[in-house]
């Protein structure tokens, strides 16, 4: 356990309700699901949806403080992401041929009257944006059970 104070807490409850669970972020209630061919009801977005929506608005977000902070103008801000799991047998650089791979693509449009090298900029700005430096670091997840009722 980390001496730190914790920089965010989220709550899940998981009912009997299949996979739904819904989520609170502060004042915020979201809910999480499977797809129907899954065994869930597609009540919400996937895990894997929600990861994707974590890193494009963290990206978008950084995008846009950058060019705030510098005047420049970026009038919007448009990004889609997609997730592959692929074979460790892809990667030349792979120590475990047999392990699977996570992959995310991100493509940027940038609207506005930006140079190619503001557009250059803001592209390097958004892999520094927390999430993405978080995903490409390694991270430490513990598990506890916690008292139940």
């Amino acid at each position: 356990m980390s001496d730190n104070t914790p920089q965010k807490i989220v709550h899940f409850h998981q009912g009997k309700q299949n996979f739904n669970t819904v989520m609170t972020a502060g004042p915020h209630d979201l809910t999480a699901d499977e797809p129907v061919s899954m065994g869930g009801k597609d009540a919400g977005p996937d895990p894997y949806d929600y990861l994707l929506m974590a890193l494009g608005s963290c990206s978008a977000i950084t995008m846009r403080m950058y060019a705030e902070r510098k005047q420049w103008p970026l009038a919007d801000v448009y990004l889609e992401l997609r997730h592959y799991k692929t074979h460790a047998k892809d990667c030349k650089d792979c120590e475990d041929k047999d392990a699977h791979l996570d992959y995310i693509e991100k493509e940027i449009i940038l609207k506005g009257d930006l140079t190619d090298d503001q557009k250059d900029k803001l592209l390097e700005i958004a892999g520094k944006c927390p999430v993405h430096r978080t995903l490409l670091n390694t991270v430490k997840i513990t598990s506890s059970l916690g008292l139940t009722t």
